[in-house]
């Protein structure tokens, strides 16, 4: 009678398998992540101007297909006024910045600007990109 001899088990753990999943996943978040922070795509125009710190305020953009948006809400043009007096009242005091395409034809931007003042804004701002050194700040 033949006797078995035992075989000691493995004790290391292979993490090999894990550690490439877990590094695709990284890449995809640093790949993905941007893209879910950056709302609506707006070519800005360039200026010279200070920043400003603040954290409650309403975003008002209009992107170069001309497409309305209050925060992250597509509105149409027809709409705004009282959608924007919807989402306004009760935050007098809250600022509203104007982000738009520099594409954007200069009358809607107008028309956008009446709308959001006659809803009674008091603090209005746009949204621009800082000139660079030799930039001409087109």
């Amino acid at each position: 009678m033949k006797s078995r001899q035992r075989r000691k088990a493995i004790a290391d753990l292979n993490i090999t398998n894990l550690v490439d999943v877990v590094f695709t996943l990284l890449i995809i978040f640093m790949i993905t992540a941007p893209m879910m922070t950056q709302g609506v795509q707006v070519d800005l125009p360039k200026a010279e101007a200070e920043n400003v710190e603040v954290n409650d305020y309403i975003q008002v953009s209009i992107n170069g297909r001309s497409e309305i948006f209050i925060d992250q809400e597509r509105i149409n043009l027809v709409d705004f006024k009282k959608r924007f007096r919807e989402v306004f009242r009760g935050r007098i005091k809250t600022p509203v910045f104007i982000n738009a395409d520099k594409k954007v034809p200069y009358g809607l931007v107008i028309r956008v600007i009446a709308d959001i003042q006659n809803a009674g804004v008091v603090k209005l701002g746009f949204l621009t990109l800082p000139v660079k050194e030799g930039d001409g700040g087109s």
